[in-house]
């Protein structure tokens, strides 16, 4: 805009500047779109480059906004308290799928302020994009691990040995040839993983991809008690072909999640631990390396994680291990020295709460 004198410019910047102190200053509207969230979504995952079951699980989460009456509002009308209603419909008994569903939204209409299409992203909920763990992970014991193996039909033992101390993904594990396993080695070379997508009938496929990150691409070093485990497998239960599938279900074909828990449940429970996922074996894995001494990076580098602030979430203290210290700190506050090999060793990463 123009003034007529030099006095009133300054009389608006005077006011203009005071609402952005105040925190009252917005800009200009653009011109009103009367685009819904409905019709606008779909077109963001569209232009979007993602994995199959990452765009199917988009796909689903997009739905409780889209069909939801917030859905239909043209985007320039969607306010914070809208986005608060919607928020409050979905069910708080599922705190991570509600905040996944959030962050969507937020990273939707994020897109739709860089479009022009609105002027502010209304998802501004403090926290609601975060779901604090509900349940404490308790990671497997070396005699657990065993038993559960040992309640496993024979054909699965190997599997349960390779999912926890080569901690790999359910995936990944799935997807291994027998190329990428080498015994001479010790090494099992992680290129390739399995996901489970639902096709226009809604049945679920096998979908070969890469791993979840490009860090996720690597070379796992096998730890020497399992290789006579996994030289036995080979033998017994994998195909003769460089591209068998080392674990392949009953039919030489990729195992499905579901499958697998009908052998893995009754195994747990056996083991005395019905609570344990079968993730939380790679978990167990983790944990154990973290025990055994491997820096937050050595973590990255095993689990294939990006950032040291995932691969910390697996590092757990071993049970006792706070009262060992404490007993350890009282003796030297009585003046006596812990001998060598009774010396803490120095902590090179301070596990966080996940």
């Amino acid at each position: 805009m123009t003034f007529s004198t030099k006095g009133d410019a300054q009389a608006w910047l005077a006011t203009q500047s005071a609402a952005v102190t105040e925190h009252r200053w917005r800009p200009d509207p653009v011109e009103q779109t009367q685009e819904t969230l409905a019709t606008y979504a779909p077109q963001w995952l569209a232009m979007r480059d993602l994995k199959p079951r990452t765009r199917s699980e988009y796909r689903r989460n997009m739905k409780s906004f889209t069909e939801h009456p917030i859905g239909s509002v043209p985007l320039p009308s969607i306010t914070r308290r809208s986005v608060r209603e919607w928020y409050a419909s979905l069910d708080p008994s599922k705190p991570t799928a509600r905040a996944h569903r959030y962050a969507l939204l937020s990273t939707i209409l994020t897109t739709a302020v860089e479009d022009e299409l609105i002027t502010v992203n209304p998802a501004r909920l403090r926290g609601a994009g975060r779901a604090k763990a509900t349940v404490a992970i308790r990671p497997a014991t070396v005699d657990e691990l065993q038993r559960i193996a040992d309640a496993m039909p024979a054909r699965y033992r190997a599997m349960v040995h390779v999912a926890a101390w080569c901690a790999l993904r359910f995936g990944e594990l799935t997807e291994l040839r027998r190329e990428d396993v080498d015994l001479a080695q010790g090494v099992i070379r992680v290129r390739r993983a399995v996901g489970w997508v639902k096709d226009g009938s809604g049945i679920a496929v096998p979908v070969v991809g890469t791993p979840k990150s490009v860090a996720g691409i690597r070379d796992v070093t096998i730890p020497p008690h399992i290789i006579p485990i996994l030289h036995e497998h080979l033998t017994l239960h994998t195909g003769a072909g460089r591209r068998a599938l080392v674990f392949p279900n009953s039919q030489g074909e990729h195992m499905h999640h579901g499958s697998l828990y009908k052998v893995f449940k009754p195994a747990r429970a056996a083991a005395g631990r019905p609570d344990l996922r079968w993730h939380d074996l790679r978990h167990t894995g983790a944990t154990l390396a973290a025990q055994a001494g491997a820096t937050t990076k050595e973590l990255m580098d095993r689990l294939g994680h990006t950032t040291a602030g995932v691969a910390m979430r697996y590092q757990h203290v071993a049970d006792g291990r706070s009262a060992e210290i404490a007993q350890r700190l009282s003796q030297l506050a009585l003046g006596h020295e812990p001998s060598r090999g009774d010396r803490p060793q120095p902590v090179r990463d301070e596990p966080t709460e996940s």
